[in-house]
């Protein structure tokens, strides 16, 4: 691998870079290294999304489900590593819709960036109503429908698609405004959740009622076979541990790409994994106890609130409130760009509408608006539903997994044609895999394959909790089949119409 570091470029010589794959640099170069990072960290967000899960993986595989966590960061670093590697080749915004169609064709990488963009939208919308998870915490006043503020619960998750709406509204006028605001708020914000895990840690270990070896217990899993338990419970990490290529969504409002978007990948993942562990690791040591069915229901919030329950622990709440904040932030942010991307090629419907920038913001102001829109709508029609977390998160995580698929198996039938070597490498200083760039995609795509698997799986415990069955066992390959059947349509709906209505827009 190779990482030499270079003079940076200019914003001209960087813009010119962008003209060589045939783009006019219309959007504005204002990401340095650590507002790049922070978009990765900030979508991964591991304050929000550990506090989210953490019970629902412990529920399942007890203490020993901790071991989950390294196990899917080993696979989602070997898809990271590929990633990085496109980014320093391909540094175009709409980054997995452009990493694909430049490997696998015009098919290939529609699909890829038709699926991503259904699974930024639901993520975003899933990531929105994590608020109920901390405010109703913070103070009794932000439960603003009924009293049970859980939410698995009908008030619960009604209040839980207010807050997430107004949250919503919120994210898409700062993406509205501009990359400038956008970074700074969502650099401020990364800031107050690094120093919040750092925190937590620190209380955790501090106030520890067992040794580390409690990572080996599986007394608390569910009855049967472990390595099934094991699996489930693997959700968990598997539904963090996505998100960390915005980097590579942001090249174009990003100084240096080709070197800093590798570097910035593989830092937000390996920071968010190690912050991640460490948090759960301690979360497990300090829980008051492991068998009264808290740790389970509650998760980190239980612990805190149990070993910190005084004005201190009111503060960390509000750090993971605002994890919740720029997590929201950054996948719309993300989102917004694979829409203006593809649009900007002609690929989707009032691709001239979606492909204009604002020529004082500089920003692509309708797929802003776009993915918050329909990220409220989805949350309206699921108003009511006690399932809407677990429902949401399910099915846009095994979109996300296959979009990723949708670059990896490419990317790897390319370098087995020899992509990779040679004199194809422009510039021998950019991140680059070298020799080991065959073994690490193969590993990569049977990682990739393995989850989808996984997560797809019809379990009742995931999908049915409450009893149900019949097609809702089935939601996740149910949605996927229904997102590619739609995208069928949309996609024949493109190619049919004339090229001068869906030529990108001149700005």
């Amino acid at each position: 691998m190779a990482t030499t570091v270079a003079s940076p470029p200019t914003a001209e010589t960087d813009s010119a870079d962008l003209a060589r794959f045939g783009y006019r640099p219309v959007l504005h170069r204002k990401l340095g290294r650590y507002a790049s990072f922070a978009a990765g960290f900030s979508f991964v967000s591991i304050l929000t999304t550990i506090f989210q899960f953490f019970g629902f993986g412990y529920s399942f595989g007890g203490a020993a489900f901790f071991w989950t966590w390294p196990i899917v960061f080993a696979g989602q670093f070997l898809v990271a590593l590929n990633f990085a590697e496109l980014a320093a080749r391909y540094p175009i915004s709409g980054c997995i819709y452009q990493w694909s169609r430049r490997l696998g064709g015009e098919i290939v990488g529609w699909f890829a960036g038709w699926m991503m963009i259904i699974a930024q939208i639901v993520t975003a919308a899933a990531a929105a109503i994590a608020l109920q998870v901390v405010l109703p915490s913070i103070w009794s006043g932000f439960q603003l429908i009924g009293e049970d503020t859980a939410l698995t619960s009908p008030s619960g998750a009604t209040n839980a698609v207010l807050l997430g709406s107004i949250l919503l509204v919120i994210t898409t006028t700062i993406n509205v405004i501009g990359i400038d605001l956008m970074a700074r708020i969502n650099s401020i914000g990364v800031t107050i959740e690094i120093v919040g895990v750092a925190a937590v840690i620190g209380l955790f270990f501090v106030d520890a009622e067992r040794g580390p070896d409690v990572v080996l217990s599986t007394e608390h899993a569910v009855p049967g076979p472990y390595w099934a338990a094991f699996l489930v419970s693997g959700l968990m990490a598997a539904y963090v541990m996505v998100g960390f290529d915005s980097a590579g969504e942001l090249s174009e409002e990003t100084k240096n790409p080709r070197r800093v978007a590798p570097r910035t990948i593989l830092s937000a993942l390996s920071v968010s994994a190690l912050g991640g562990g460490l948090m759960m690791l301690g979360a497990l040591m300090a829980a008051p106890s492991l068998s009264d069915g808290a740790l389970a229901t509650d998760g980190l919030a239980y612990v805190i609130t149990a070993k910190l329950n005084s004005p201190a622990g009111t503060v960390l709440l509000g750090c993971v409130a605002v994890a919740v904040f720029v997590c929201t932030l950054a996948i719309q942010t993300a989102g917004s760009r694979l829409l203006f991307s593809m649009a900007r090629d002609g690929k989707l419907p009032f691709a001239r509408q979606l492909a204009a920038v604002h020529p004082r913001f500089g920003t692509p102001v309708l797929p802003a608006i776009v993915i918050g829109a329909l990220g409220i709508v989805l949350l309206v029609v699921n108003l009511g539903n006690a399932a809407i977390f677990a429902t949401l998160a399910s099915v846009c995580i095994v979109s996300l997994y296959l979009a990723y698929l949708l670059v990896t198996v490419p990317l790897l039938r390319q370098r087995l044609k020899g992509w990779g070597r040679g004199d194809d490498v422009t510039d021998p200083s950019l991140f680059a895999l070298g020799r080991f760039g065959i073994p690490v995609n193969a590993v990569a795509v049977v990682w990739g394959i393995a989850m989808v698997i996984n997560l797809a799986w019809p379990r009742p415990e995931v999908y049915a909790p409450d009893g149900g069955g019949g097609w809702v066992l089935w939601a996740a390959p149910l949605f996927v089949l229904t997102v590619v059947s739609i995208g069928a349509l949309v996609r024949w709906f493109v190619v049919s119409r004339p090229a001068a209505d869906t030529a990108p827009a001149t700005v």
